[in-house]
């Protein structure tokens, strides 16, 4: 419980990211120190009073904690699934509760893992012996283990449940000397040391009482040392384009509400303010303008909508990207400058960001690739009906195929949509490709007064950090940002105000070594994670031999 709350602390809204070096500390020694022995010679043994959980206790151990974790981190998913979802309270409690209880198994994995590599019991019998299990030789290499196991199942949770949110390694997303490190590994790198301080400090705590205070000493020093990076801020890196974010602050509203005066309404708003935004300079140029992803029914077969981005582009004389629901015949999926088939039945539709012309012409469109569940498609309908409401709020939207950046003739920009910037692996791939910008369109407002917003945009933080570009955020109800790449807002707006912000900008070519290499360490710790695993049952079945 003490681990899970400081779990929870660490990230937005509280913030406490200094705790981060202590946060799994708690449960790594409630794992190893969590039965008594079983033998009277061991009970007097004053180094082995309490030996480390079976495999099933470890499990049990992490799970708790992971629940109490998401539960505490991820509370947010209650008001969506019952303010926007249409479930009534009892069945949203429910659906938090069952989701917590599902992505809360990898905190259980994590247990499992260590008190196997400890030498826990299996089947009724201690992998290397009691006595050997309780060791400090076996206790050393369990702690030095735990890093490993960490950002192994930090890993499955991204790739198996594809819900990555809130890995450790972003509570130290401000730490400007620390997440050089992201640059190489991606925010597993930043997981790892985050782990292998607590470790540390789990030793201190497992360590006999003359080497307790040097354990103790040393693991201090090194937060000290490697929390100073924060304070140690890198120069401005310099800026040379200029993009307008519009943030529209537009309510979450059903679709009969959607009028045609309101909608006319709300499309003259945000043109007038994307081409003369409050505070700027009249006549203001500007290299790129943003509509971000929203609520608004703004379909790109739509000519009302068709025509105020054209005429804002063309009046504007700058490129426009529109957060939009691209809609395209089932068996045609290009997009022709001249218009847009509107489909009918057996059209499909699209999470979307259309790329328009100063010329006014639609150009490009990316259509969103990573959907989230239950929000943008229903997994297993059948099964999940109960959870159809969300769904037919926001849309059944089929998948998108490429992730090729939209080329507005001189910039290159890297598009993501929303949830999709918690996918490191998934975000690096527009980098890859050519993406000089990196530019995340999001509608937070599902998430309500929530911390996930700020929980979202530290993320979305990571991905300017690992892929060093500048990344420009634009979001319907805020924080819209801009963002350098150390990962500093340079510019952002208040939030849940209808306005737009000035971004500075600048294009960069080069590819940092996680942009080119992906996941490569996550995937090592998995590999040695598996070599340990394998090393201690070969162990047992040579003792037992």
């Amino acid at each position: 419980m003490l681990s899970a709350g400081l779990q929870i602390v660490i990230f937005p809204l509280p913030n406490l990211y200094w705790f981060s070096w202590v946060a799994v500390a708690p449960l790594i020694v409630a794992i190893l120190r969590a039965r008594a022995p079983e033998t009277l010679q061991l009970q007097l043994d004053d180094q082995a009073r309490l030996l480390p959980a079976t495999p099933w206790q470890g499990f049990v151990l992490g799970y708790v904690c992971g629940i109490l974790w998401f539960a505490g981190t991820c509370y947010w998913i209650f008001d969506t699934m019952h303010r926007y979802g249409g479930l009534p309270i009892p069945v949203a409690v429910l659906a938090l509760i069952l989701f917590c209880m599902y992505v809360g198994l990898y905190h259980g994995m994590f247990g499992l893992l260590l008190a196997l590599i400890a030498g826990a019991k299996v089947g009724g019998s201690a992998i290397t012996g009691s006595k050997t299990a309780a060791s400090g030789t076996s206790i050393r290499r369990t702690l030095l283990a735990a890093p490993f196991l960490w950002v192994a199942v930090e890993l499955a949770r991204t790739r198996i449940t594809a819900f990555p949110w809130e890995l450790l390694g972003y509570a130290q997303t401000g730490n400007f000397s620390l997440t050089r490190i992201a640059t190489f590994t991606g925010v597993y790198g930043l997981s790892f040391e985050i782990m292998l301080v607590n470790s540390v400090f789990a030793a201190a705590f497992l360590a006999a009482k003359e080497r307790r205070k040097r354990l103790l000493v040393a693991a201090c020093a090194a937060v000290l040392i490697l929390q100073a990076g924060q304070w140690l801020v890198p120069a401005p890196v310099a800026a040379d384009h200029t993009a307008l974010l519009l943030q529209p602050d537009i309510p979450i509203q059903t679709g009969e509400m959607w009028t045609k005066e309101y909608f006319e309404s709300t499309l003259r708003e945000l043109t007038a303010i994307s081409l003369r935004p409050a505070g700027e300079e009249t006549g203001q140029r500007y290299d790129l303008i943003v509509w971000p992803e929203s609520p608004s029914p703004f379909y790109t077969n739509d000519p009302l909508f068709r025509h105020a981005v054209s005429e804002l582009a063309r009046q504007s004389g700058t490129w426009v990207v529109a957060g939009s629901i691209g809609m395209t015949p089932a068996m045609h999926a290009t997009m022709k400058s001249g218009g847009e088939s509107s489909g009918g039945q057996g059209s499909q539709i699209f999470n979307s960001a259309a790329l328009v012309s100063p010329q006014g012409e639609w150009v490009g469109r990316y259509d969103k690739v990573h959907l989230v569940p239950f929000g943008e498609y229903l997994p297993f309908p059948q099964v999940f009906a109960f959870a159809g409401g969300l769904t037919k709020e926001v849309g059944e939207f089929q998948r998108g195929a490429s992730r090729m950046p939209l080329d507005a003739r001189g910039q290159r920009l890297g598009m993501f949509i929303c949830y999709e910037s918690i996918f490191p692996d998934e975000v690096r791939q527009g980098p890859l490709e050519g993406a000089q910008v990196l530019v995340n369109i999001s509608n937070d407002g599902w998430y309500g007064d929530s911390g996930a917003w700020k929980q979202h945009l530290q993320q979305t933080q990571m991905r300017a950090i690992e892929n060093q570009r500048w990344l420009l955020a634009a979001t319907n109800t805020g924080m819209t940002a801009s963002v350098d790449p150390y990962g500093r807002i340079v510019a952002a707006t208040p939030r849940k105000v209808r306005t737009a912000l000035a971004a500075p900008y600048a294009l960069s070519s080069s590819t940092s070594f996680y942009t080119r290499h992906g996941d490569w360490f996550a995937y090592l710790c998995a590999i040695i994670s598996g070599g340990a695993l394998v090393m201690r049952f070969a162990a047992a079945q040579k003792n037992s031999a």
